[in-house]
């Protein structure tokens, strides 16, 4: 029998990819603030996602997740939330029209700030300082000061997300996602790129479509479902002591919810049965992800889907595949037979980016795009020939215009990285390149639900 669960629960347990606060009475003067501050996201919100993804589960929706790697203090304002949400919108209306799926939205935004790191400490030039784990915990630039973890910032990352909430939910419930702006979705960057002609295209088959509808005597102003959209929230809890903080009763049903967002996840260096990340994600209520790596064994994963999701809830957990493309014909099948032949109802779901991350020959980190389309297809293709639904894409994406990932309708190069490149941790998909990945998905999903998508050959891991 599972030991009783609280919200510090978690406390009693081993962690790792934690700061090392310098005033520990700092930190929890913080956290008892951040826990009298309004909550950012509702229950009824997480139940409404977590339904919708009981829909992906059963093979009926297909979740598009995205946004920054870490979200940035410096970069907060309305035009790059809009930038932002234009290109999730146009993102998902590829994969509606062109593979005729419901899809659920769900962005990387509004609370992602805390990044795990491979080492606790940066060298350069010979100095040593702890590794930046993003803004909510430290600063970027390489000085004692700055990477000295503050807990003060995490109220800053509340009234950013805040903030980020506020604009989101009127953008996606104030008009800006009616269907008849479909051609006002497009970035100005995008206007002249390879992909823009295939999208103008679409929205104009769109456009007649709905002035058809009008014509035959539709009102399109009487059905909201067109001119509105449900748009969600996730992020890694990663800090937990600041999920601790925002983690509430729920007046309606009695159980434990995160407000800090509508879906967590626990990343694939943080998912070890036994810690506090575990410990606390299977307490409350929300849609969870888990990231699953090379590294992860078919009965460890077993466990966890018993651990989190005990009462196997359809929507309740994704399981997020981050395994390079040279290696998902090799780790991926075996665990989704497991999970098929256990009957566990669970999203697959296909991160293609933090796998294929190299660094170029001019010393920048960067993600090549033939690399990350390779692993969309071979996840489709394992998922084919496994008889299971491949449910979604878990992208590190931005509205802006960077160089930061290679190849591309564009054919960005090595030495176009130093032109925009911009993040302050890993490597993103622009606009154009998203949209592009957009339509192969489009493709491959009008495929798997006609039966089409190729098994991949025994001798790529089957």
């Amino acid at each position: 029998m599972a030991e009783r669960w609280a919200p510090d629960s978690w406390r009693k347990r081993p962690i790792v990819q934690v700061p090392d606060y310098p005033d520990a009475q700092v930190l929890a003067d913080t956290e008892k603030q951040i826990a009298t501050f309004p909550p950012l996201v509702f229950a009824g919100e997480a139940r409404n996602l977590k339904k919708a993804l009981a829909k992906v589960a059963a093979g009926d929706a297909f979740l598009l997740q995205g946004g920054d790697c870490a979200e940035s203090f410096a970069e907060h304002g309305a035009n790059n939330i809009r930038d932002f949400f234009r290109m999730f919108l146009q993102m998902a209306v590829v994969l509606t029209y062109a593979a005729a799926s419901p899809v659920v939205k769900v962005g990387r935004i509004a609370g992602q700030f805390a990044k795990p790191r491979s080492s606790p400490t940066e060298k350069r030039d010979g100095k040593e300082l702890p590794s930046y784990r993003g803004d909510i915990v430290n600063d970027f630039a390489f000085t004692e000061a700055a990477r000295r973890p503050d807990p003060r910032r995490q109220i800053e990352a509340y009234r950013q997300s805040a903030a980020t909430l506020n604009l989101l939910r009127a953008f996606a419930q104030g008009g800006y996602a009616n269907l008849g702006s479909v051609r006002q979705w497009m970035l100005g960057f995008v206007k002249d790129s390879p992909q823009s002609r295939r999208y103008v295209e679409l929205s104009d088959r769109i456009s007649e479509a709905l002035g058809f509808m009008q014509a035959c005597g539709l009102d399109l102003e009487s059905h909201p479902e067109l001119r509105t959209t449900d748009f969600y929230t996730s992020h890694e809890a990663l800090l937990l002591g600041f999920e601790e903080a925002m983690t509430r009763i729920d007046s309606t049903s009695g159980d434990w919810y995160a407000t800090s967002g509508h879906m967590i996840w626990i990343g694939d260096r943080t998912r070890q049965l036994d810690h506090a990340h575990v410990e606390f994600a299977r307490g409350i209520k929300n849609p969870i992800g888990l990231k699953c790596g090379p590294s992860l064994k078919t009965d460890d994963l077993l466990k966890l889907i018993d651990i989190l999701n005990p009462d196997n809830e359809p929507g309740r957990l994704t399981l997020i595949g981050r395994f390079g493309a040279e290696k998902v014909g090799e780790h991926l099948p075996a665990l989704v037979r497991a999970v098929k032949r256990a009957g566990k109802a669970v999203v697959w779901s296909c991160d293609p980016m933090h796998g294929n991350t190299i660094t170029s020959a001019n010393g920048y980190k960067t993600r090549p795009f033939d690399l990350i389309l390779k692993e969309v297809r071979a996840f489709f293709e394992v998922h084919a020939a496994e008889g299971s639904y491949a449910g979604g894409v878990h992208l590190e994406m931005t509205g802006q215009n960077v160089t930061e990932c290679t190849g591309g309708a564009r054919a960005i190069t090595d030495a176009d990285l130093n032109d925009r490149y911009h993040t302050v941790c890993d490597p993103r998909l622009n606009a154009e390149q998203a949209i592009d990945l957009a339509f192969l998905l489009a493709e491959l999903l009008k495929k798997e639900r006609s039966g089409q998508v190729k098994p991949m050959p025994a001798a790529a891991g089957l």
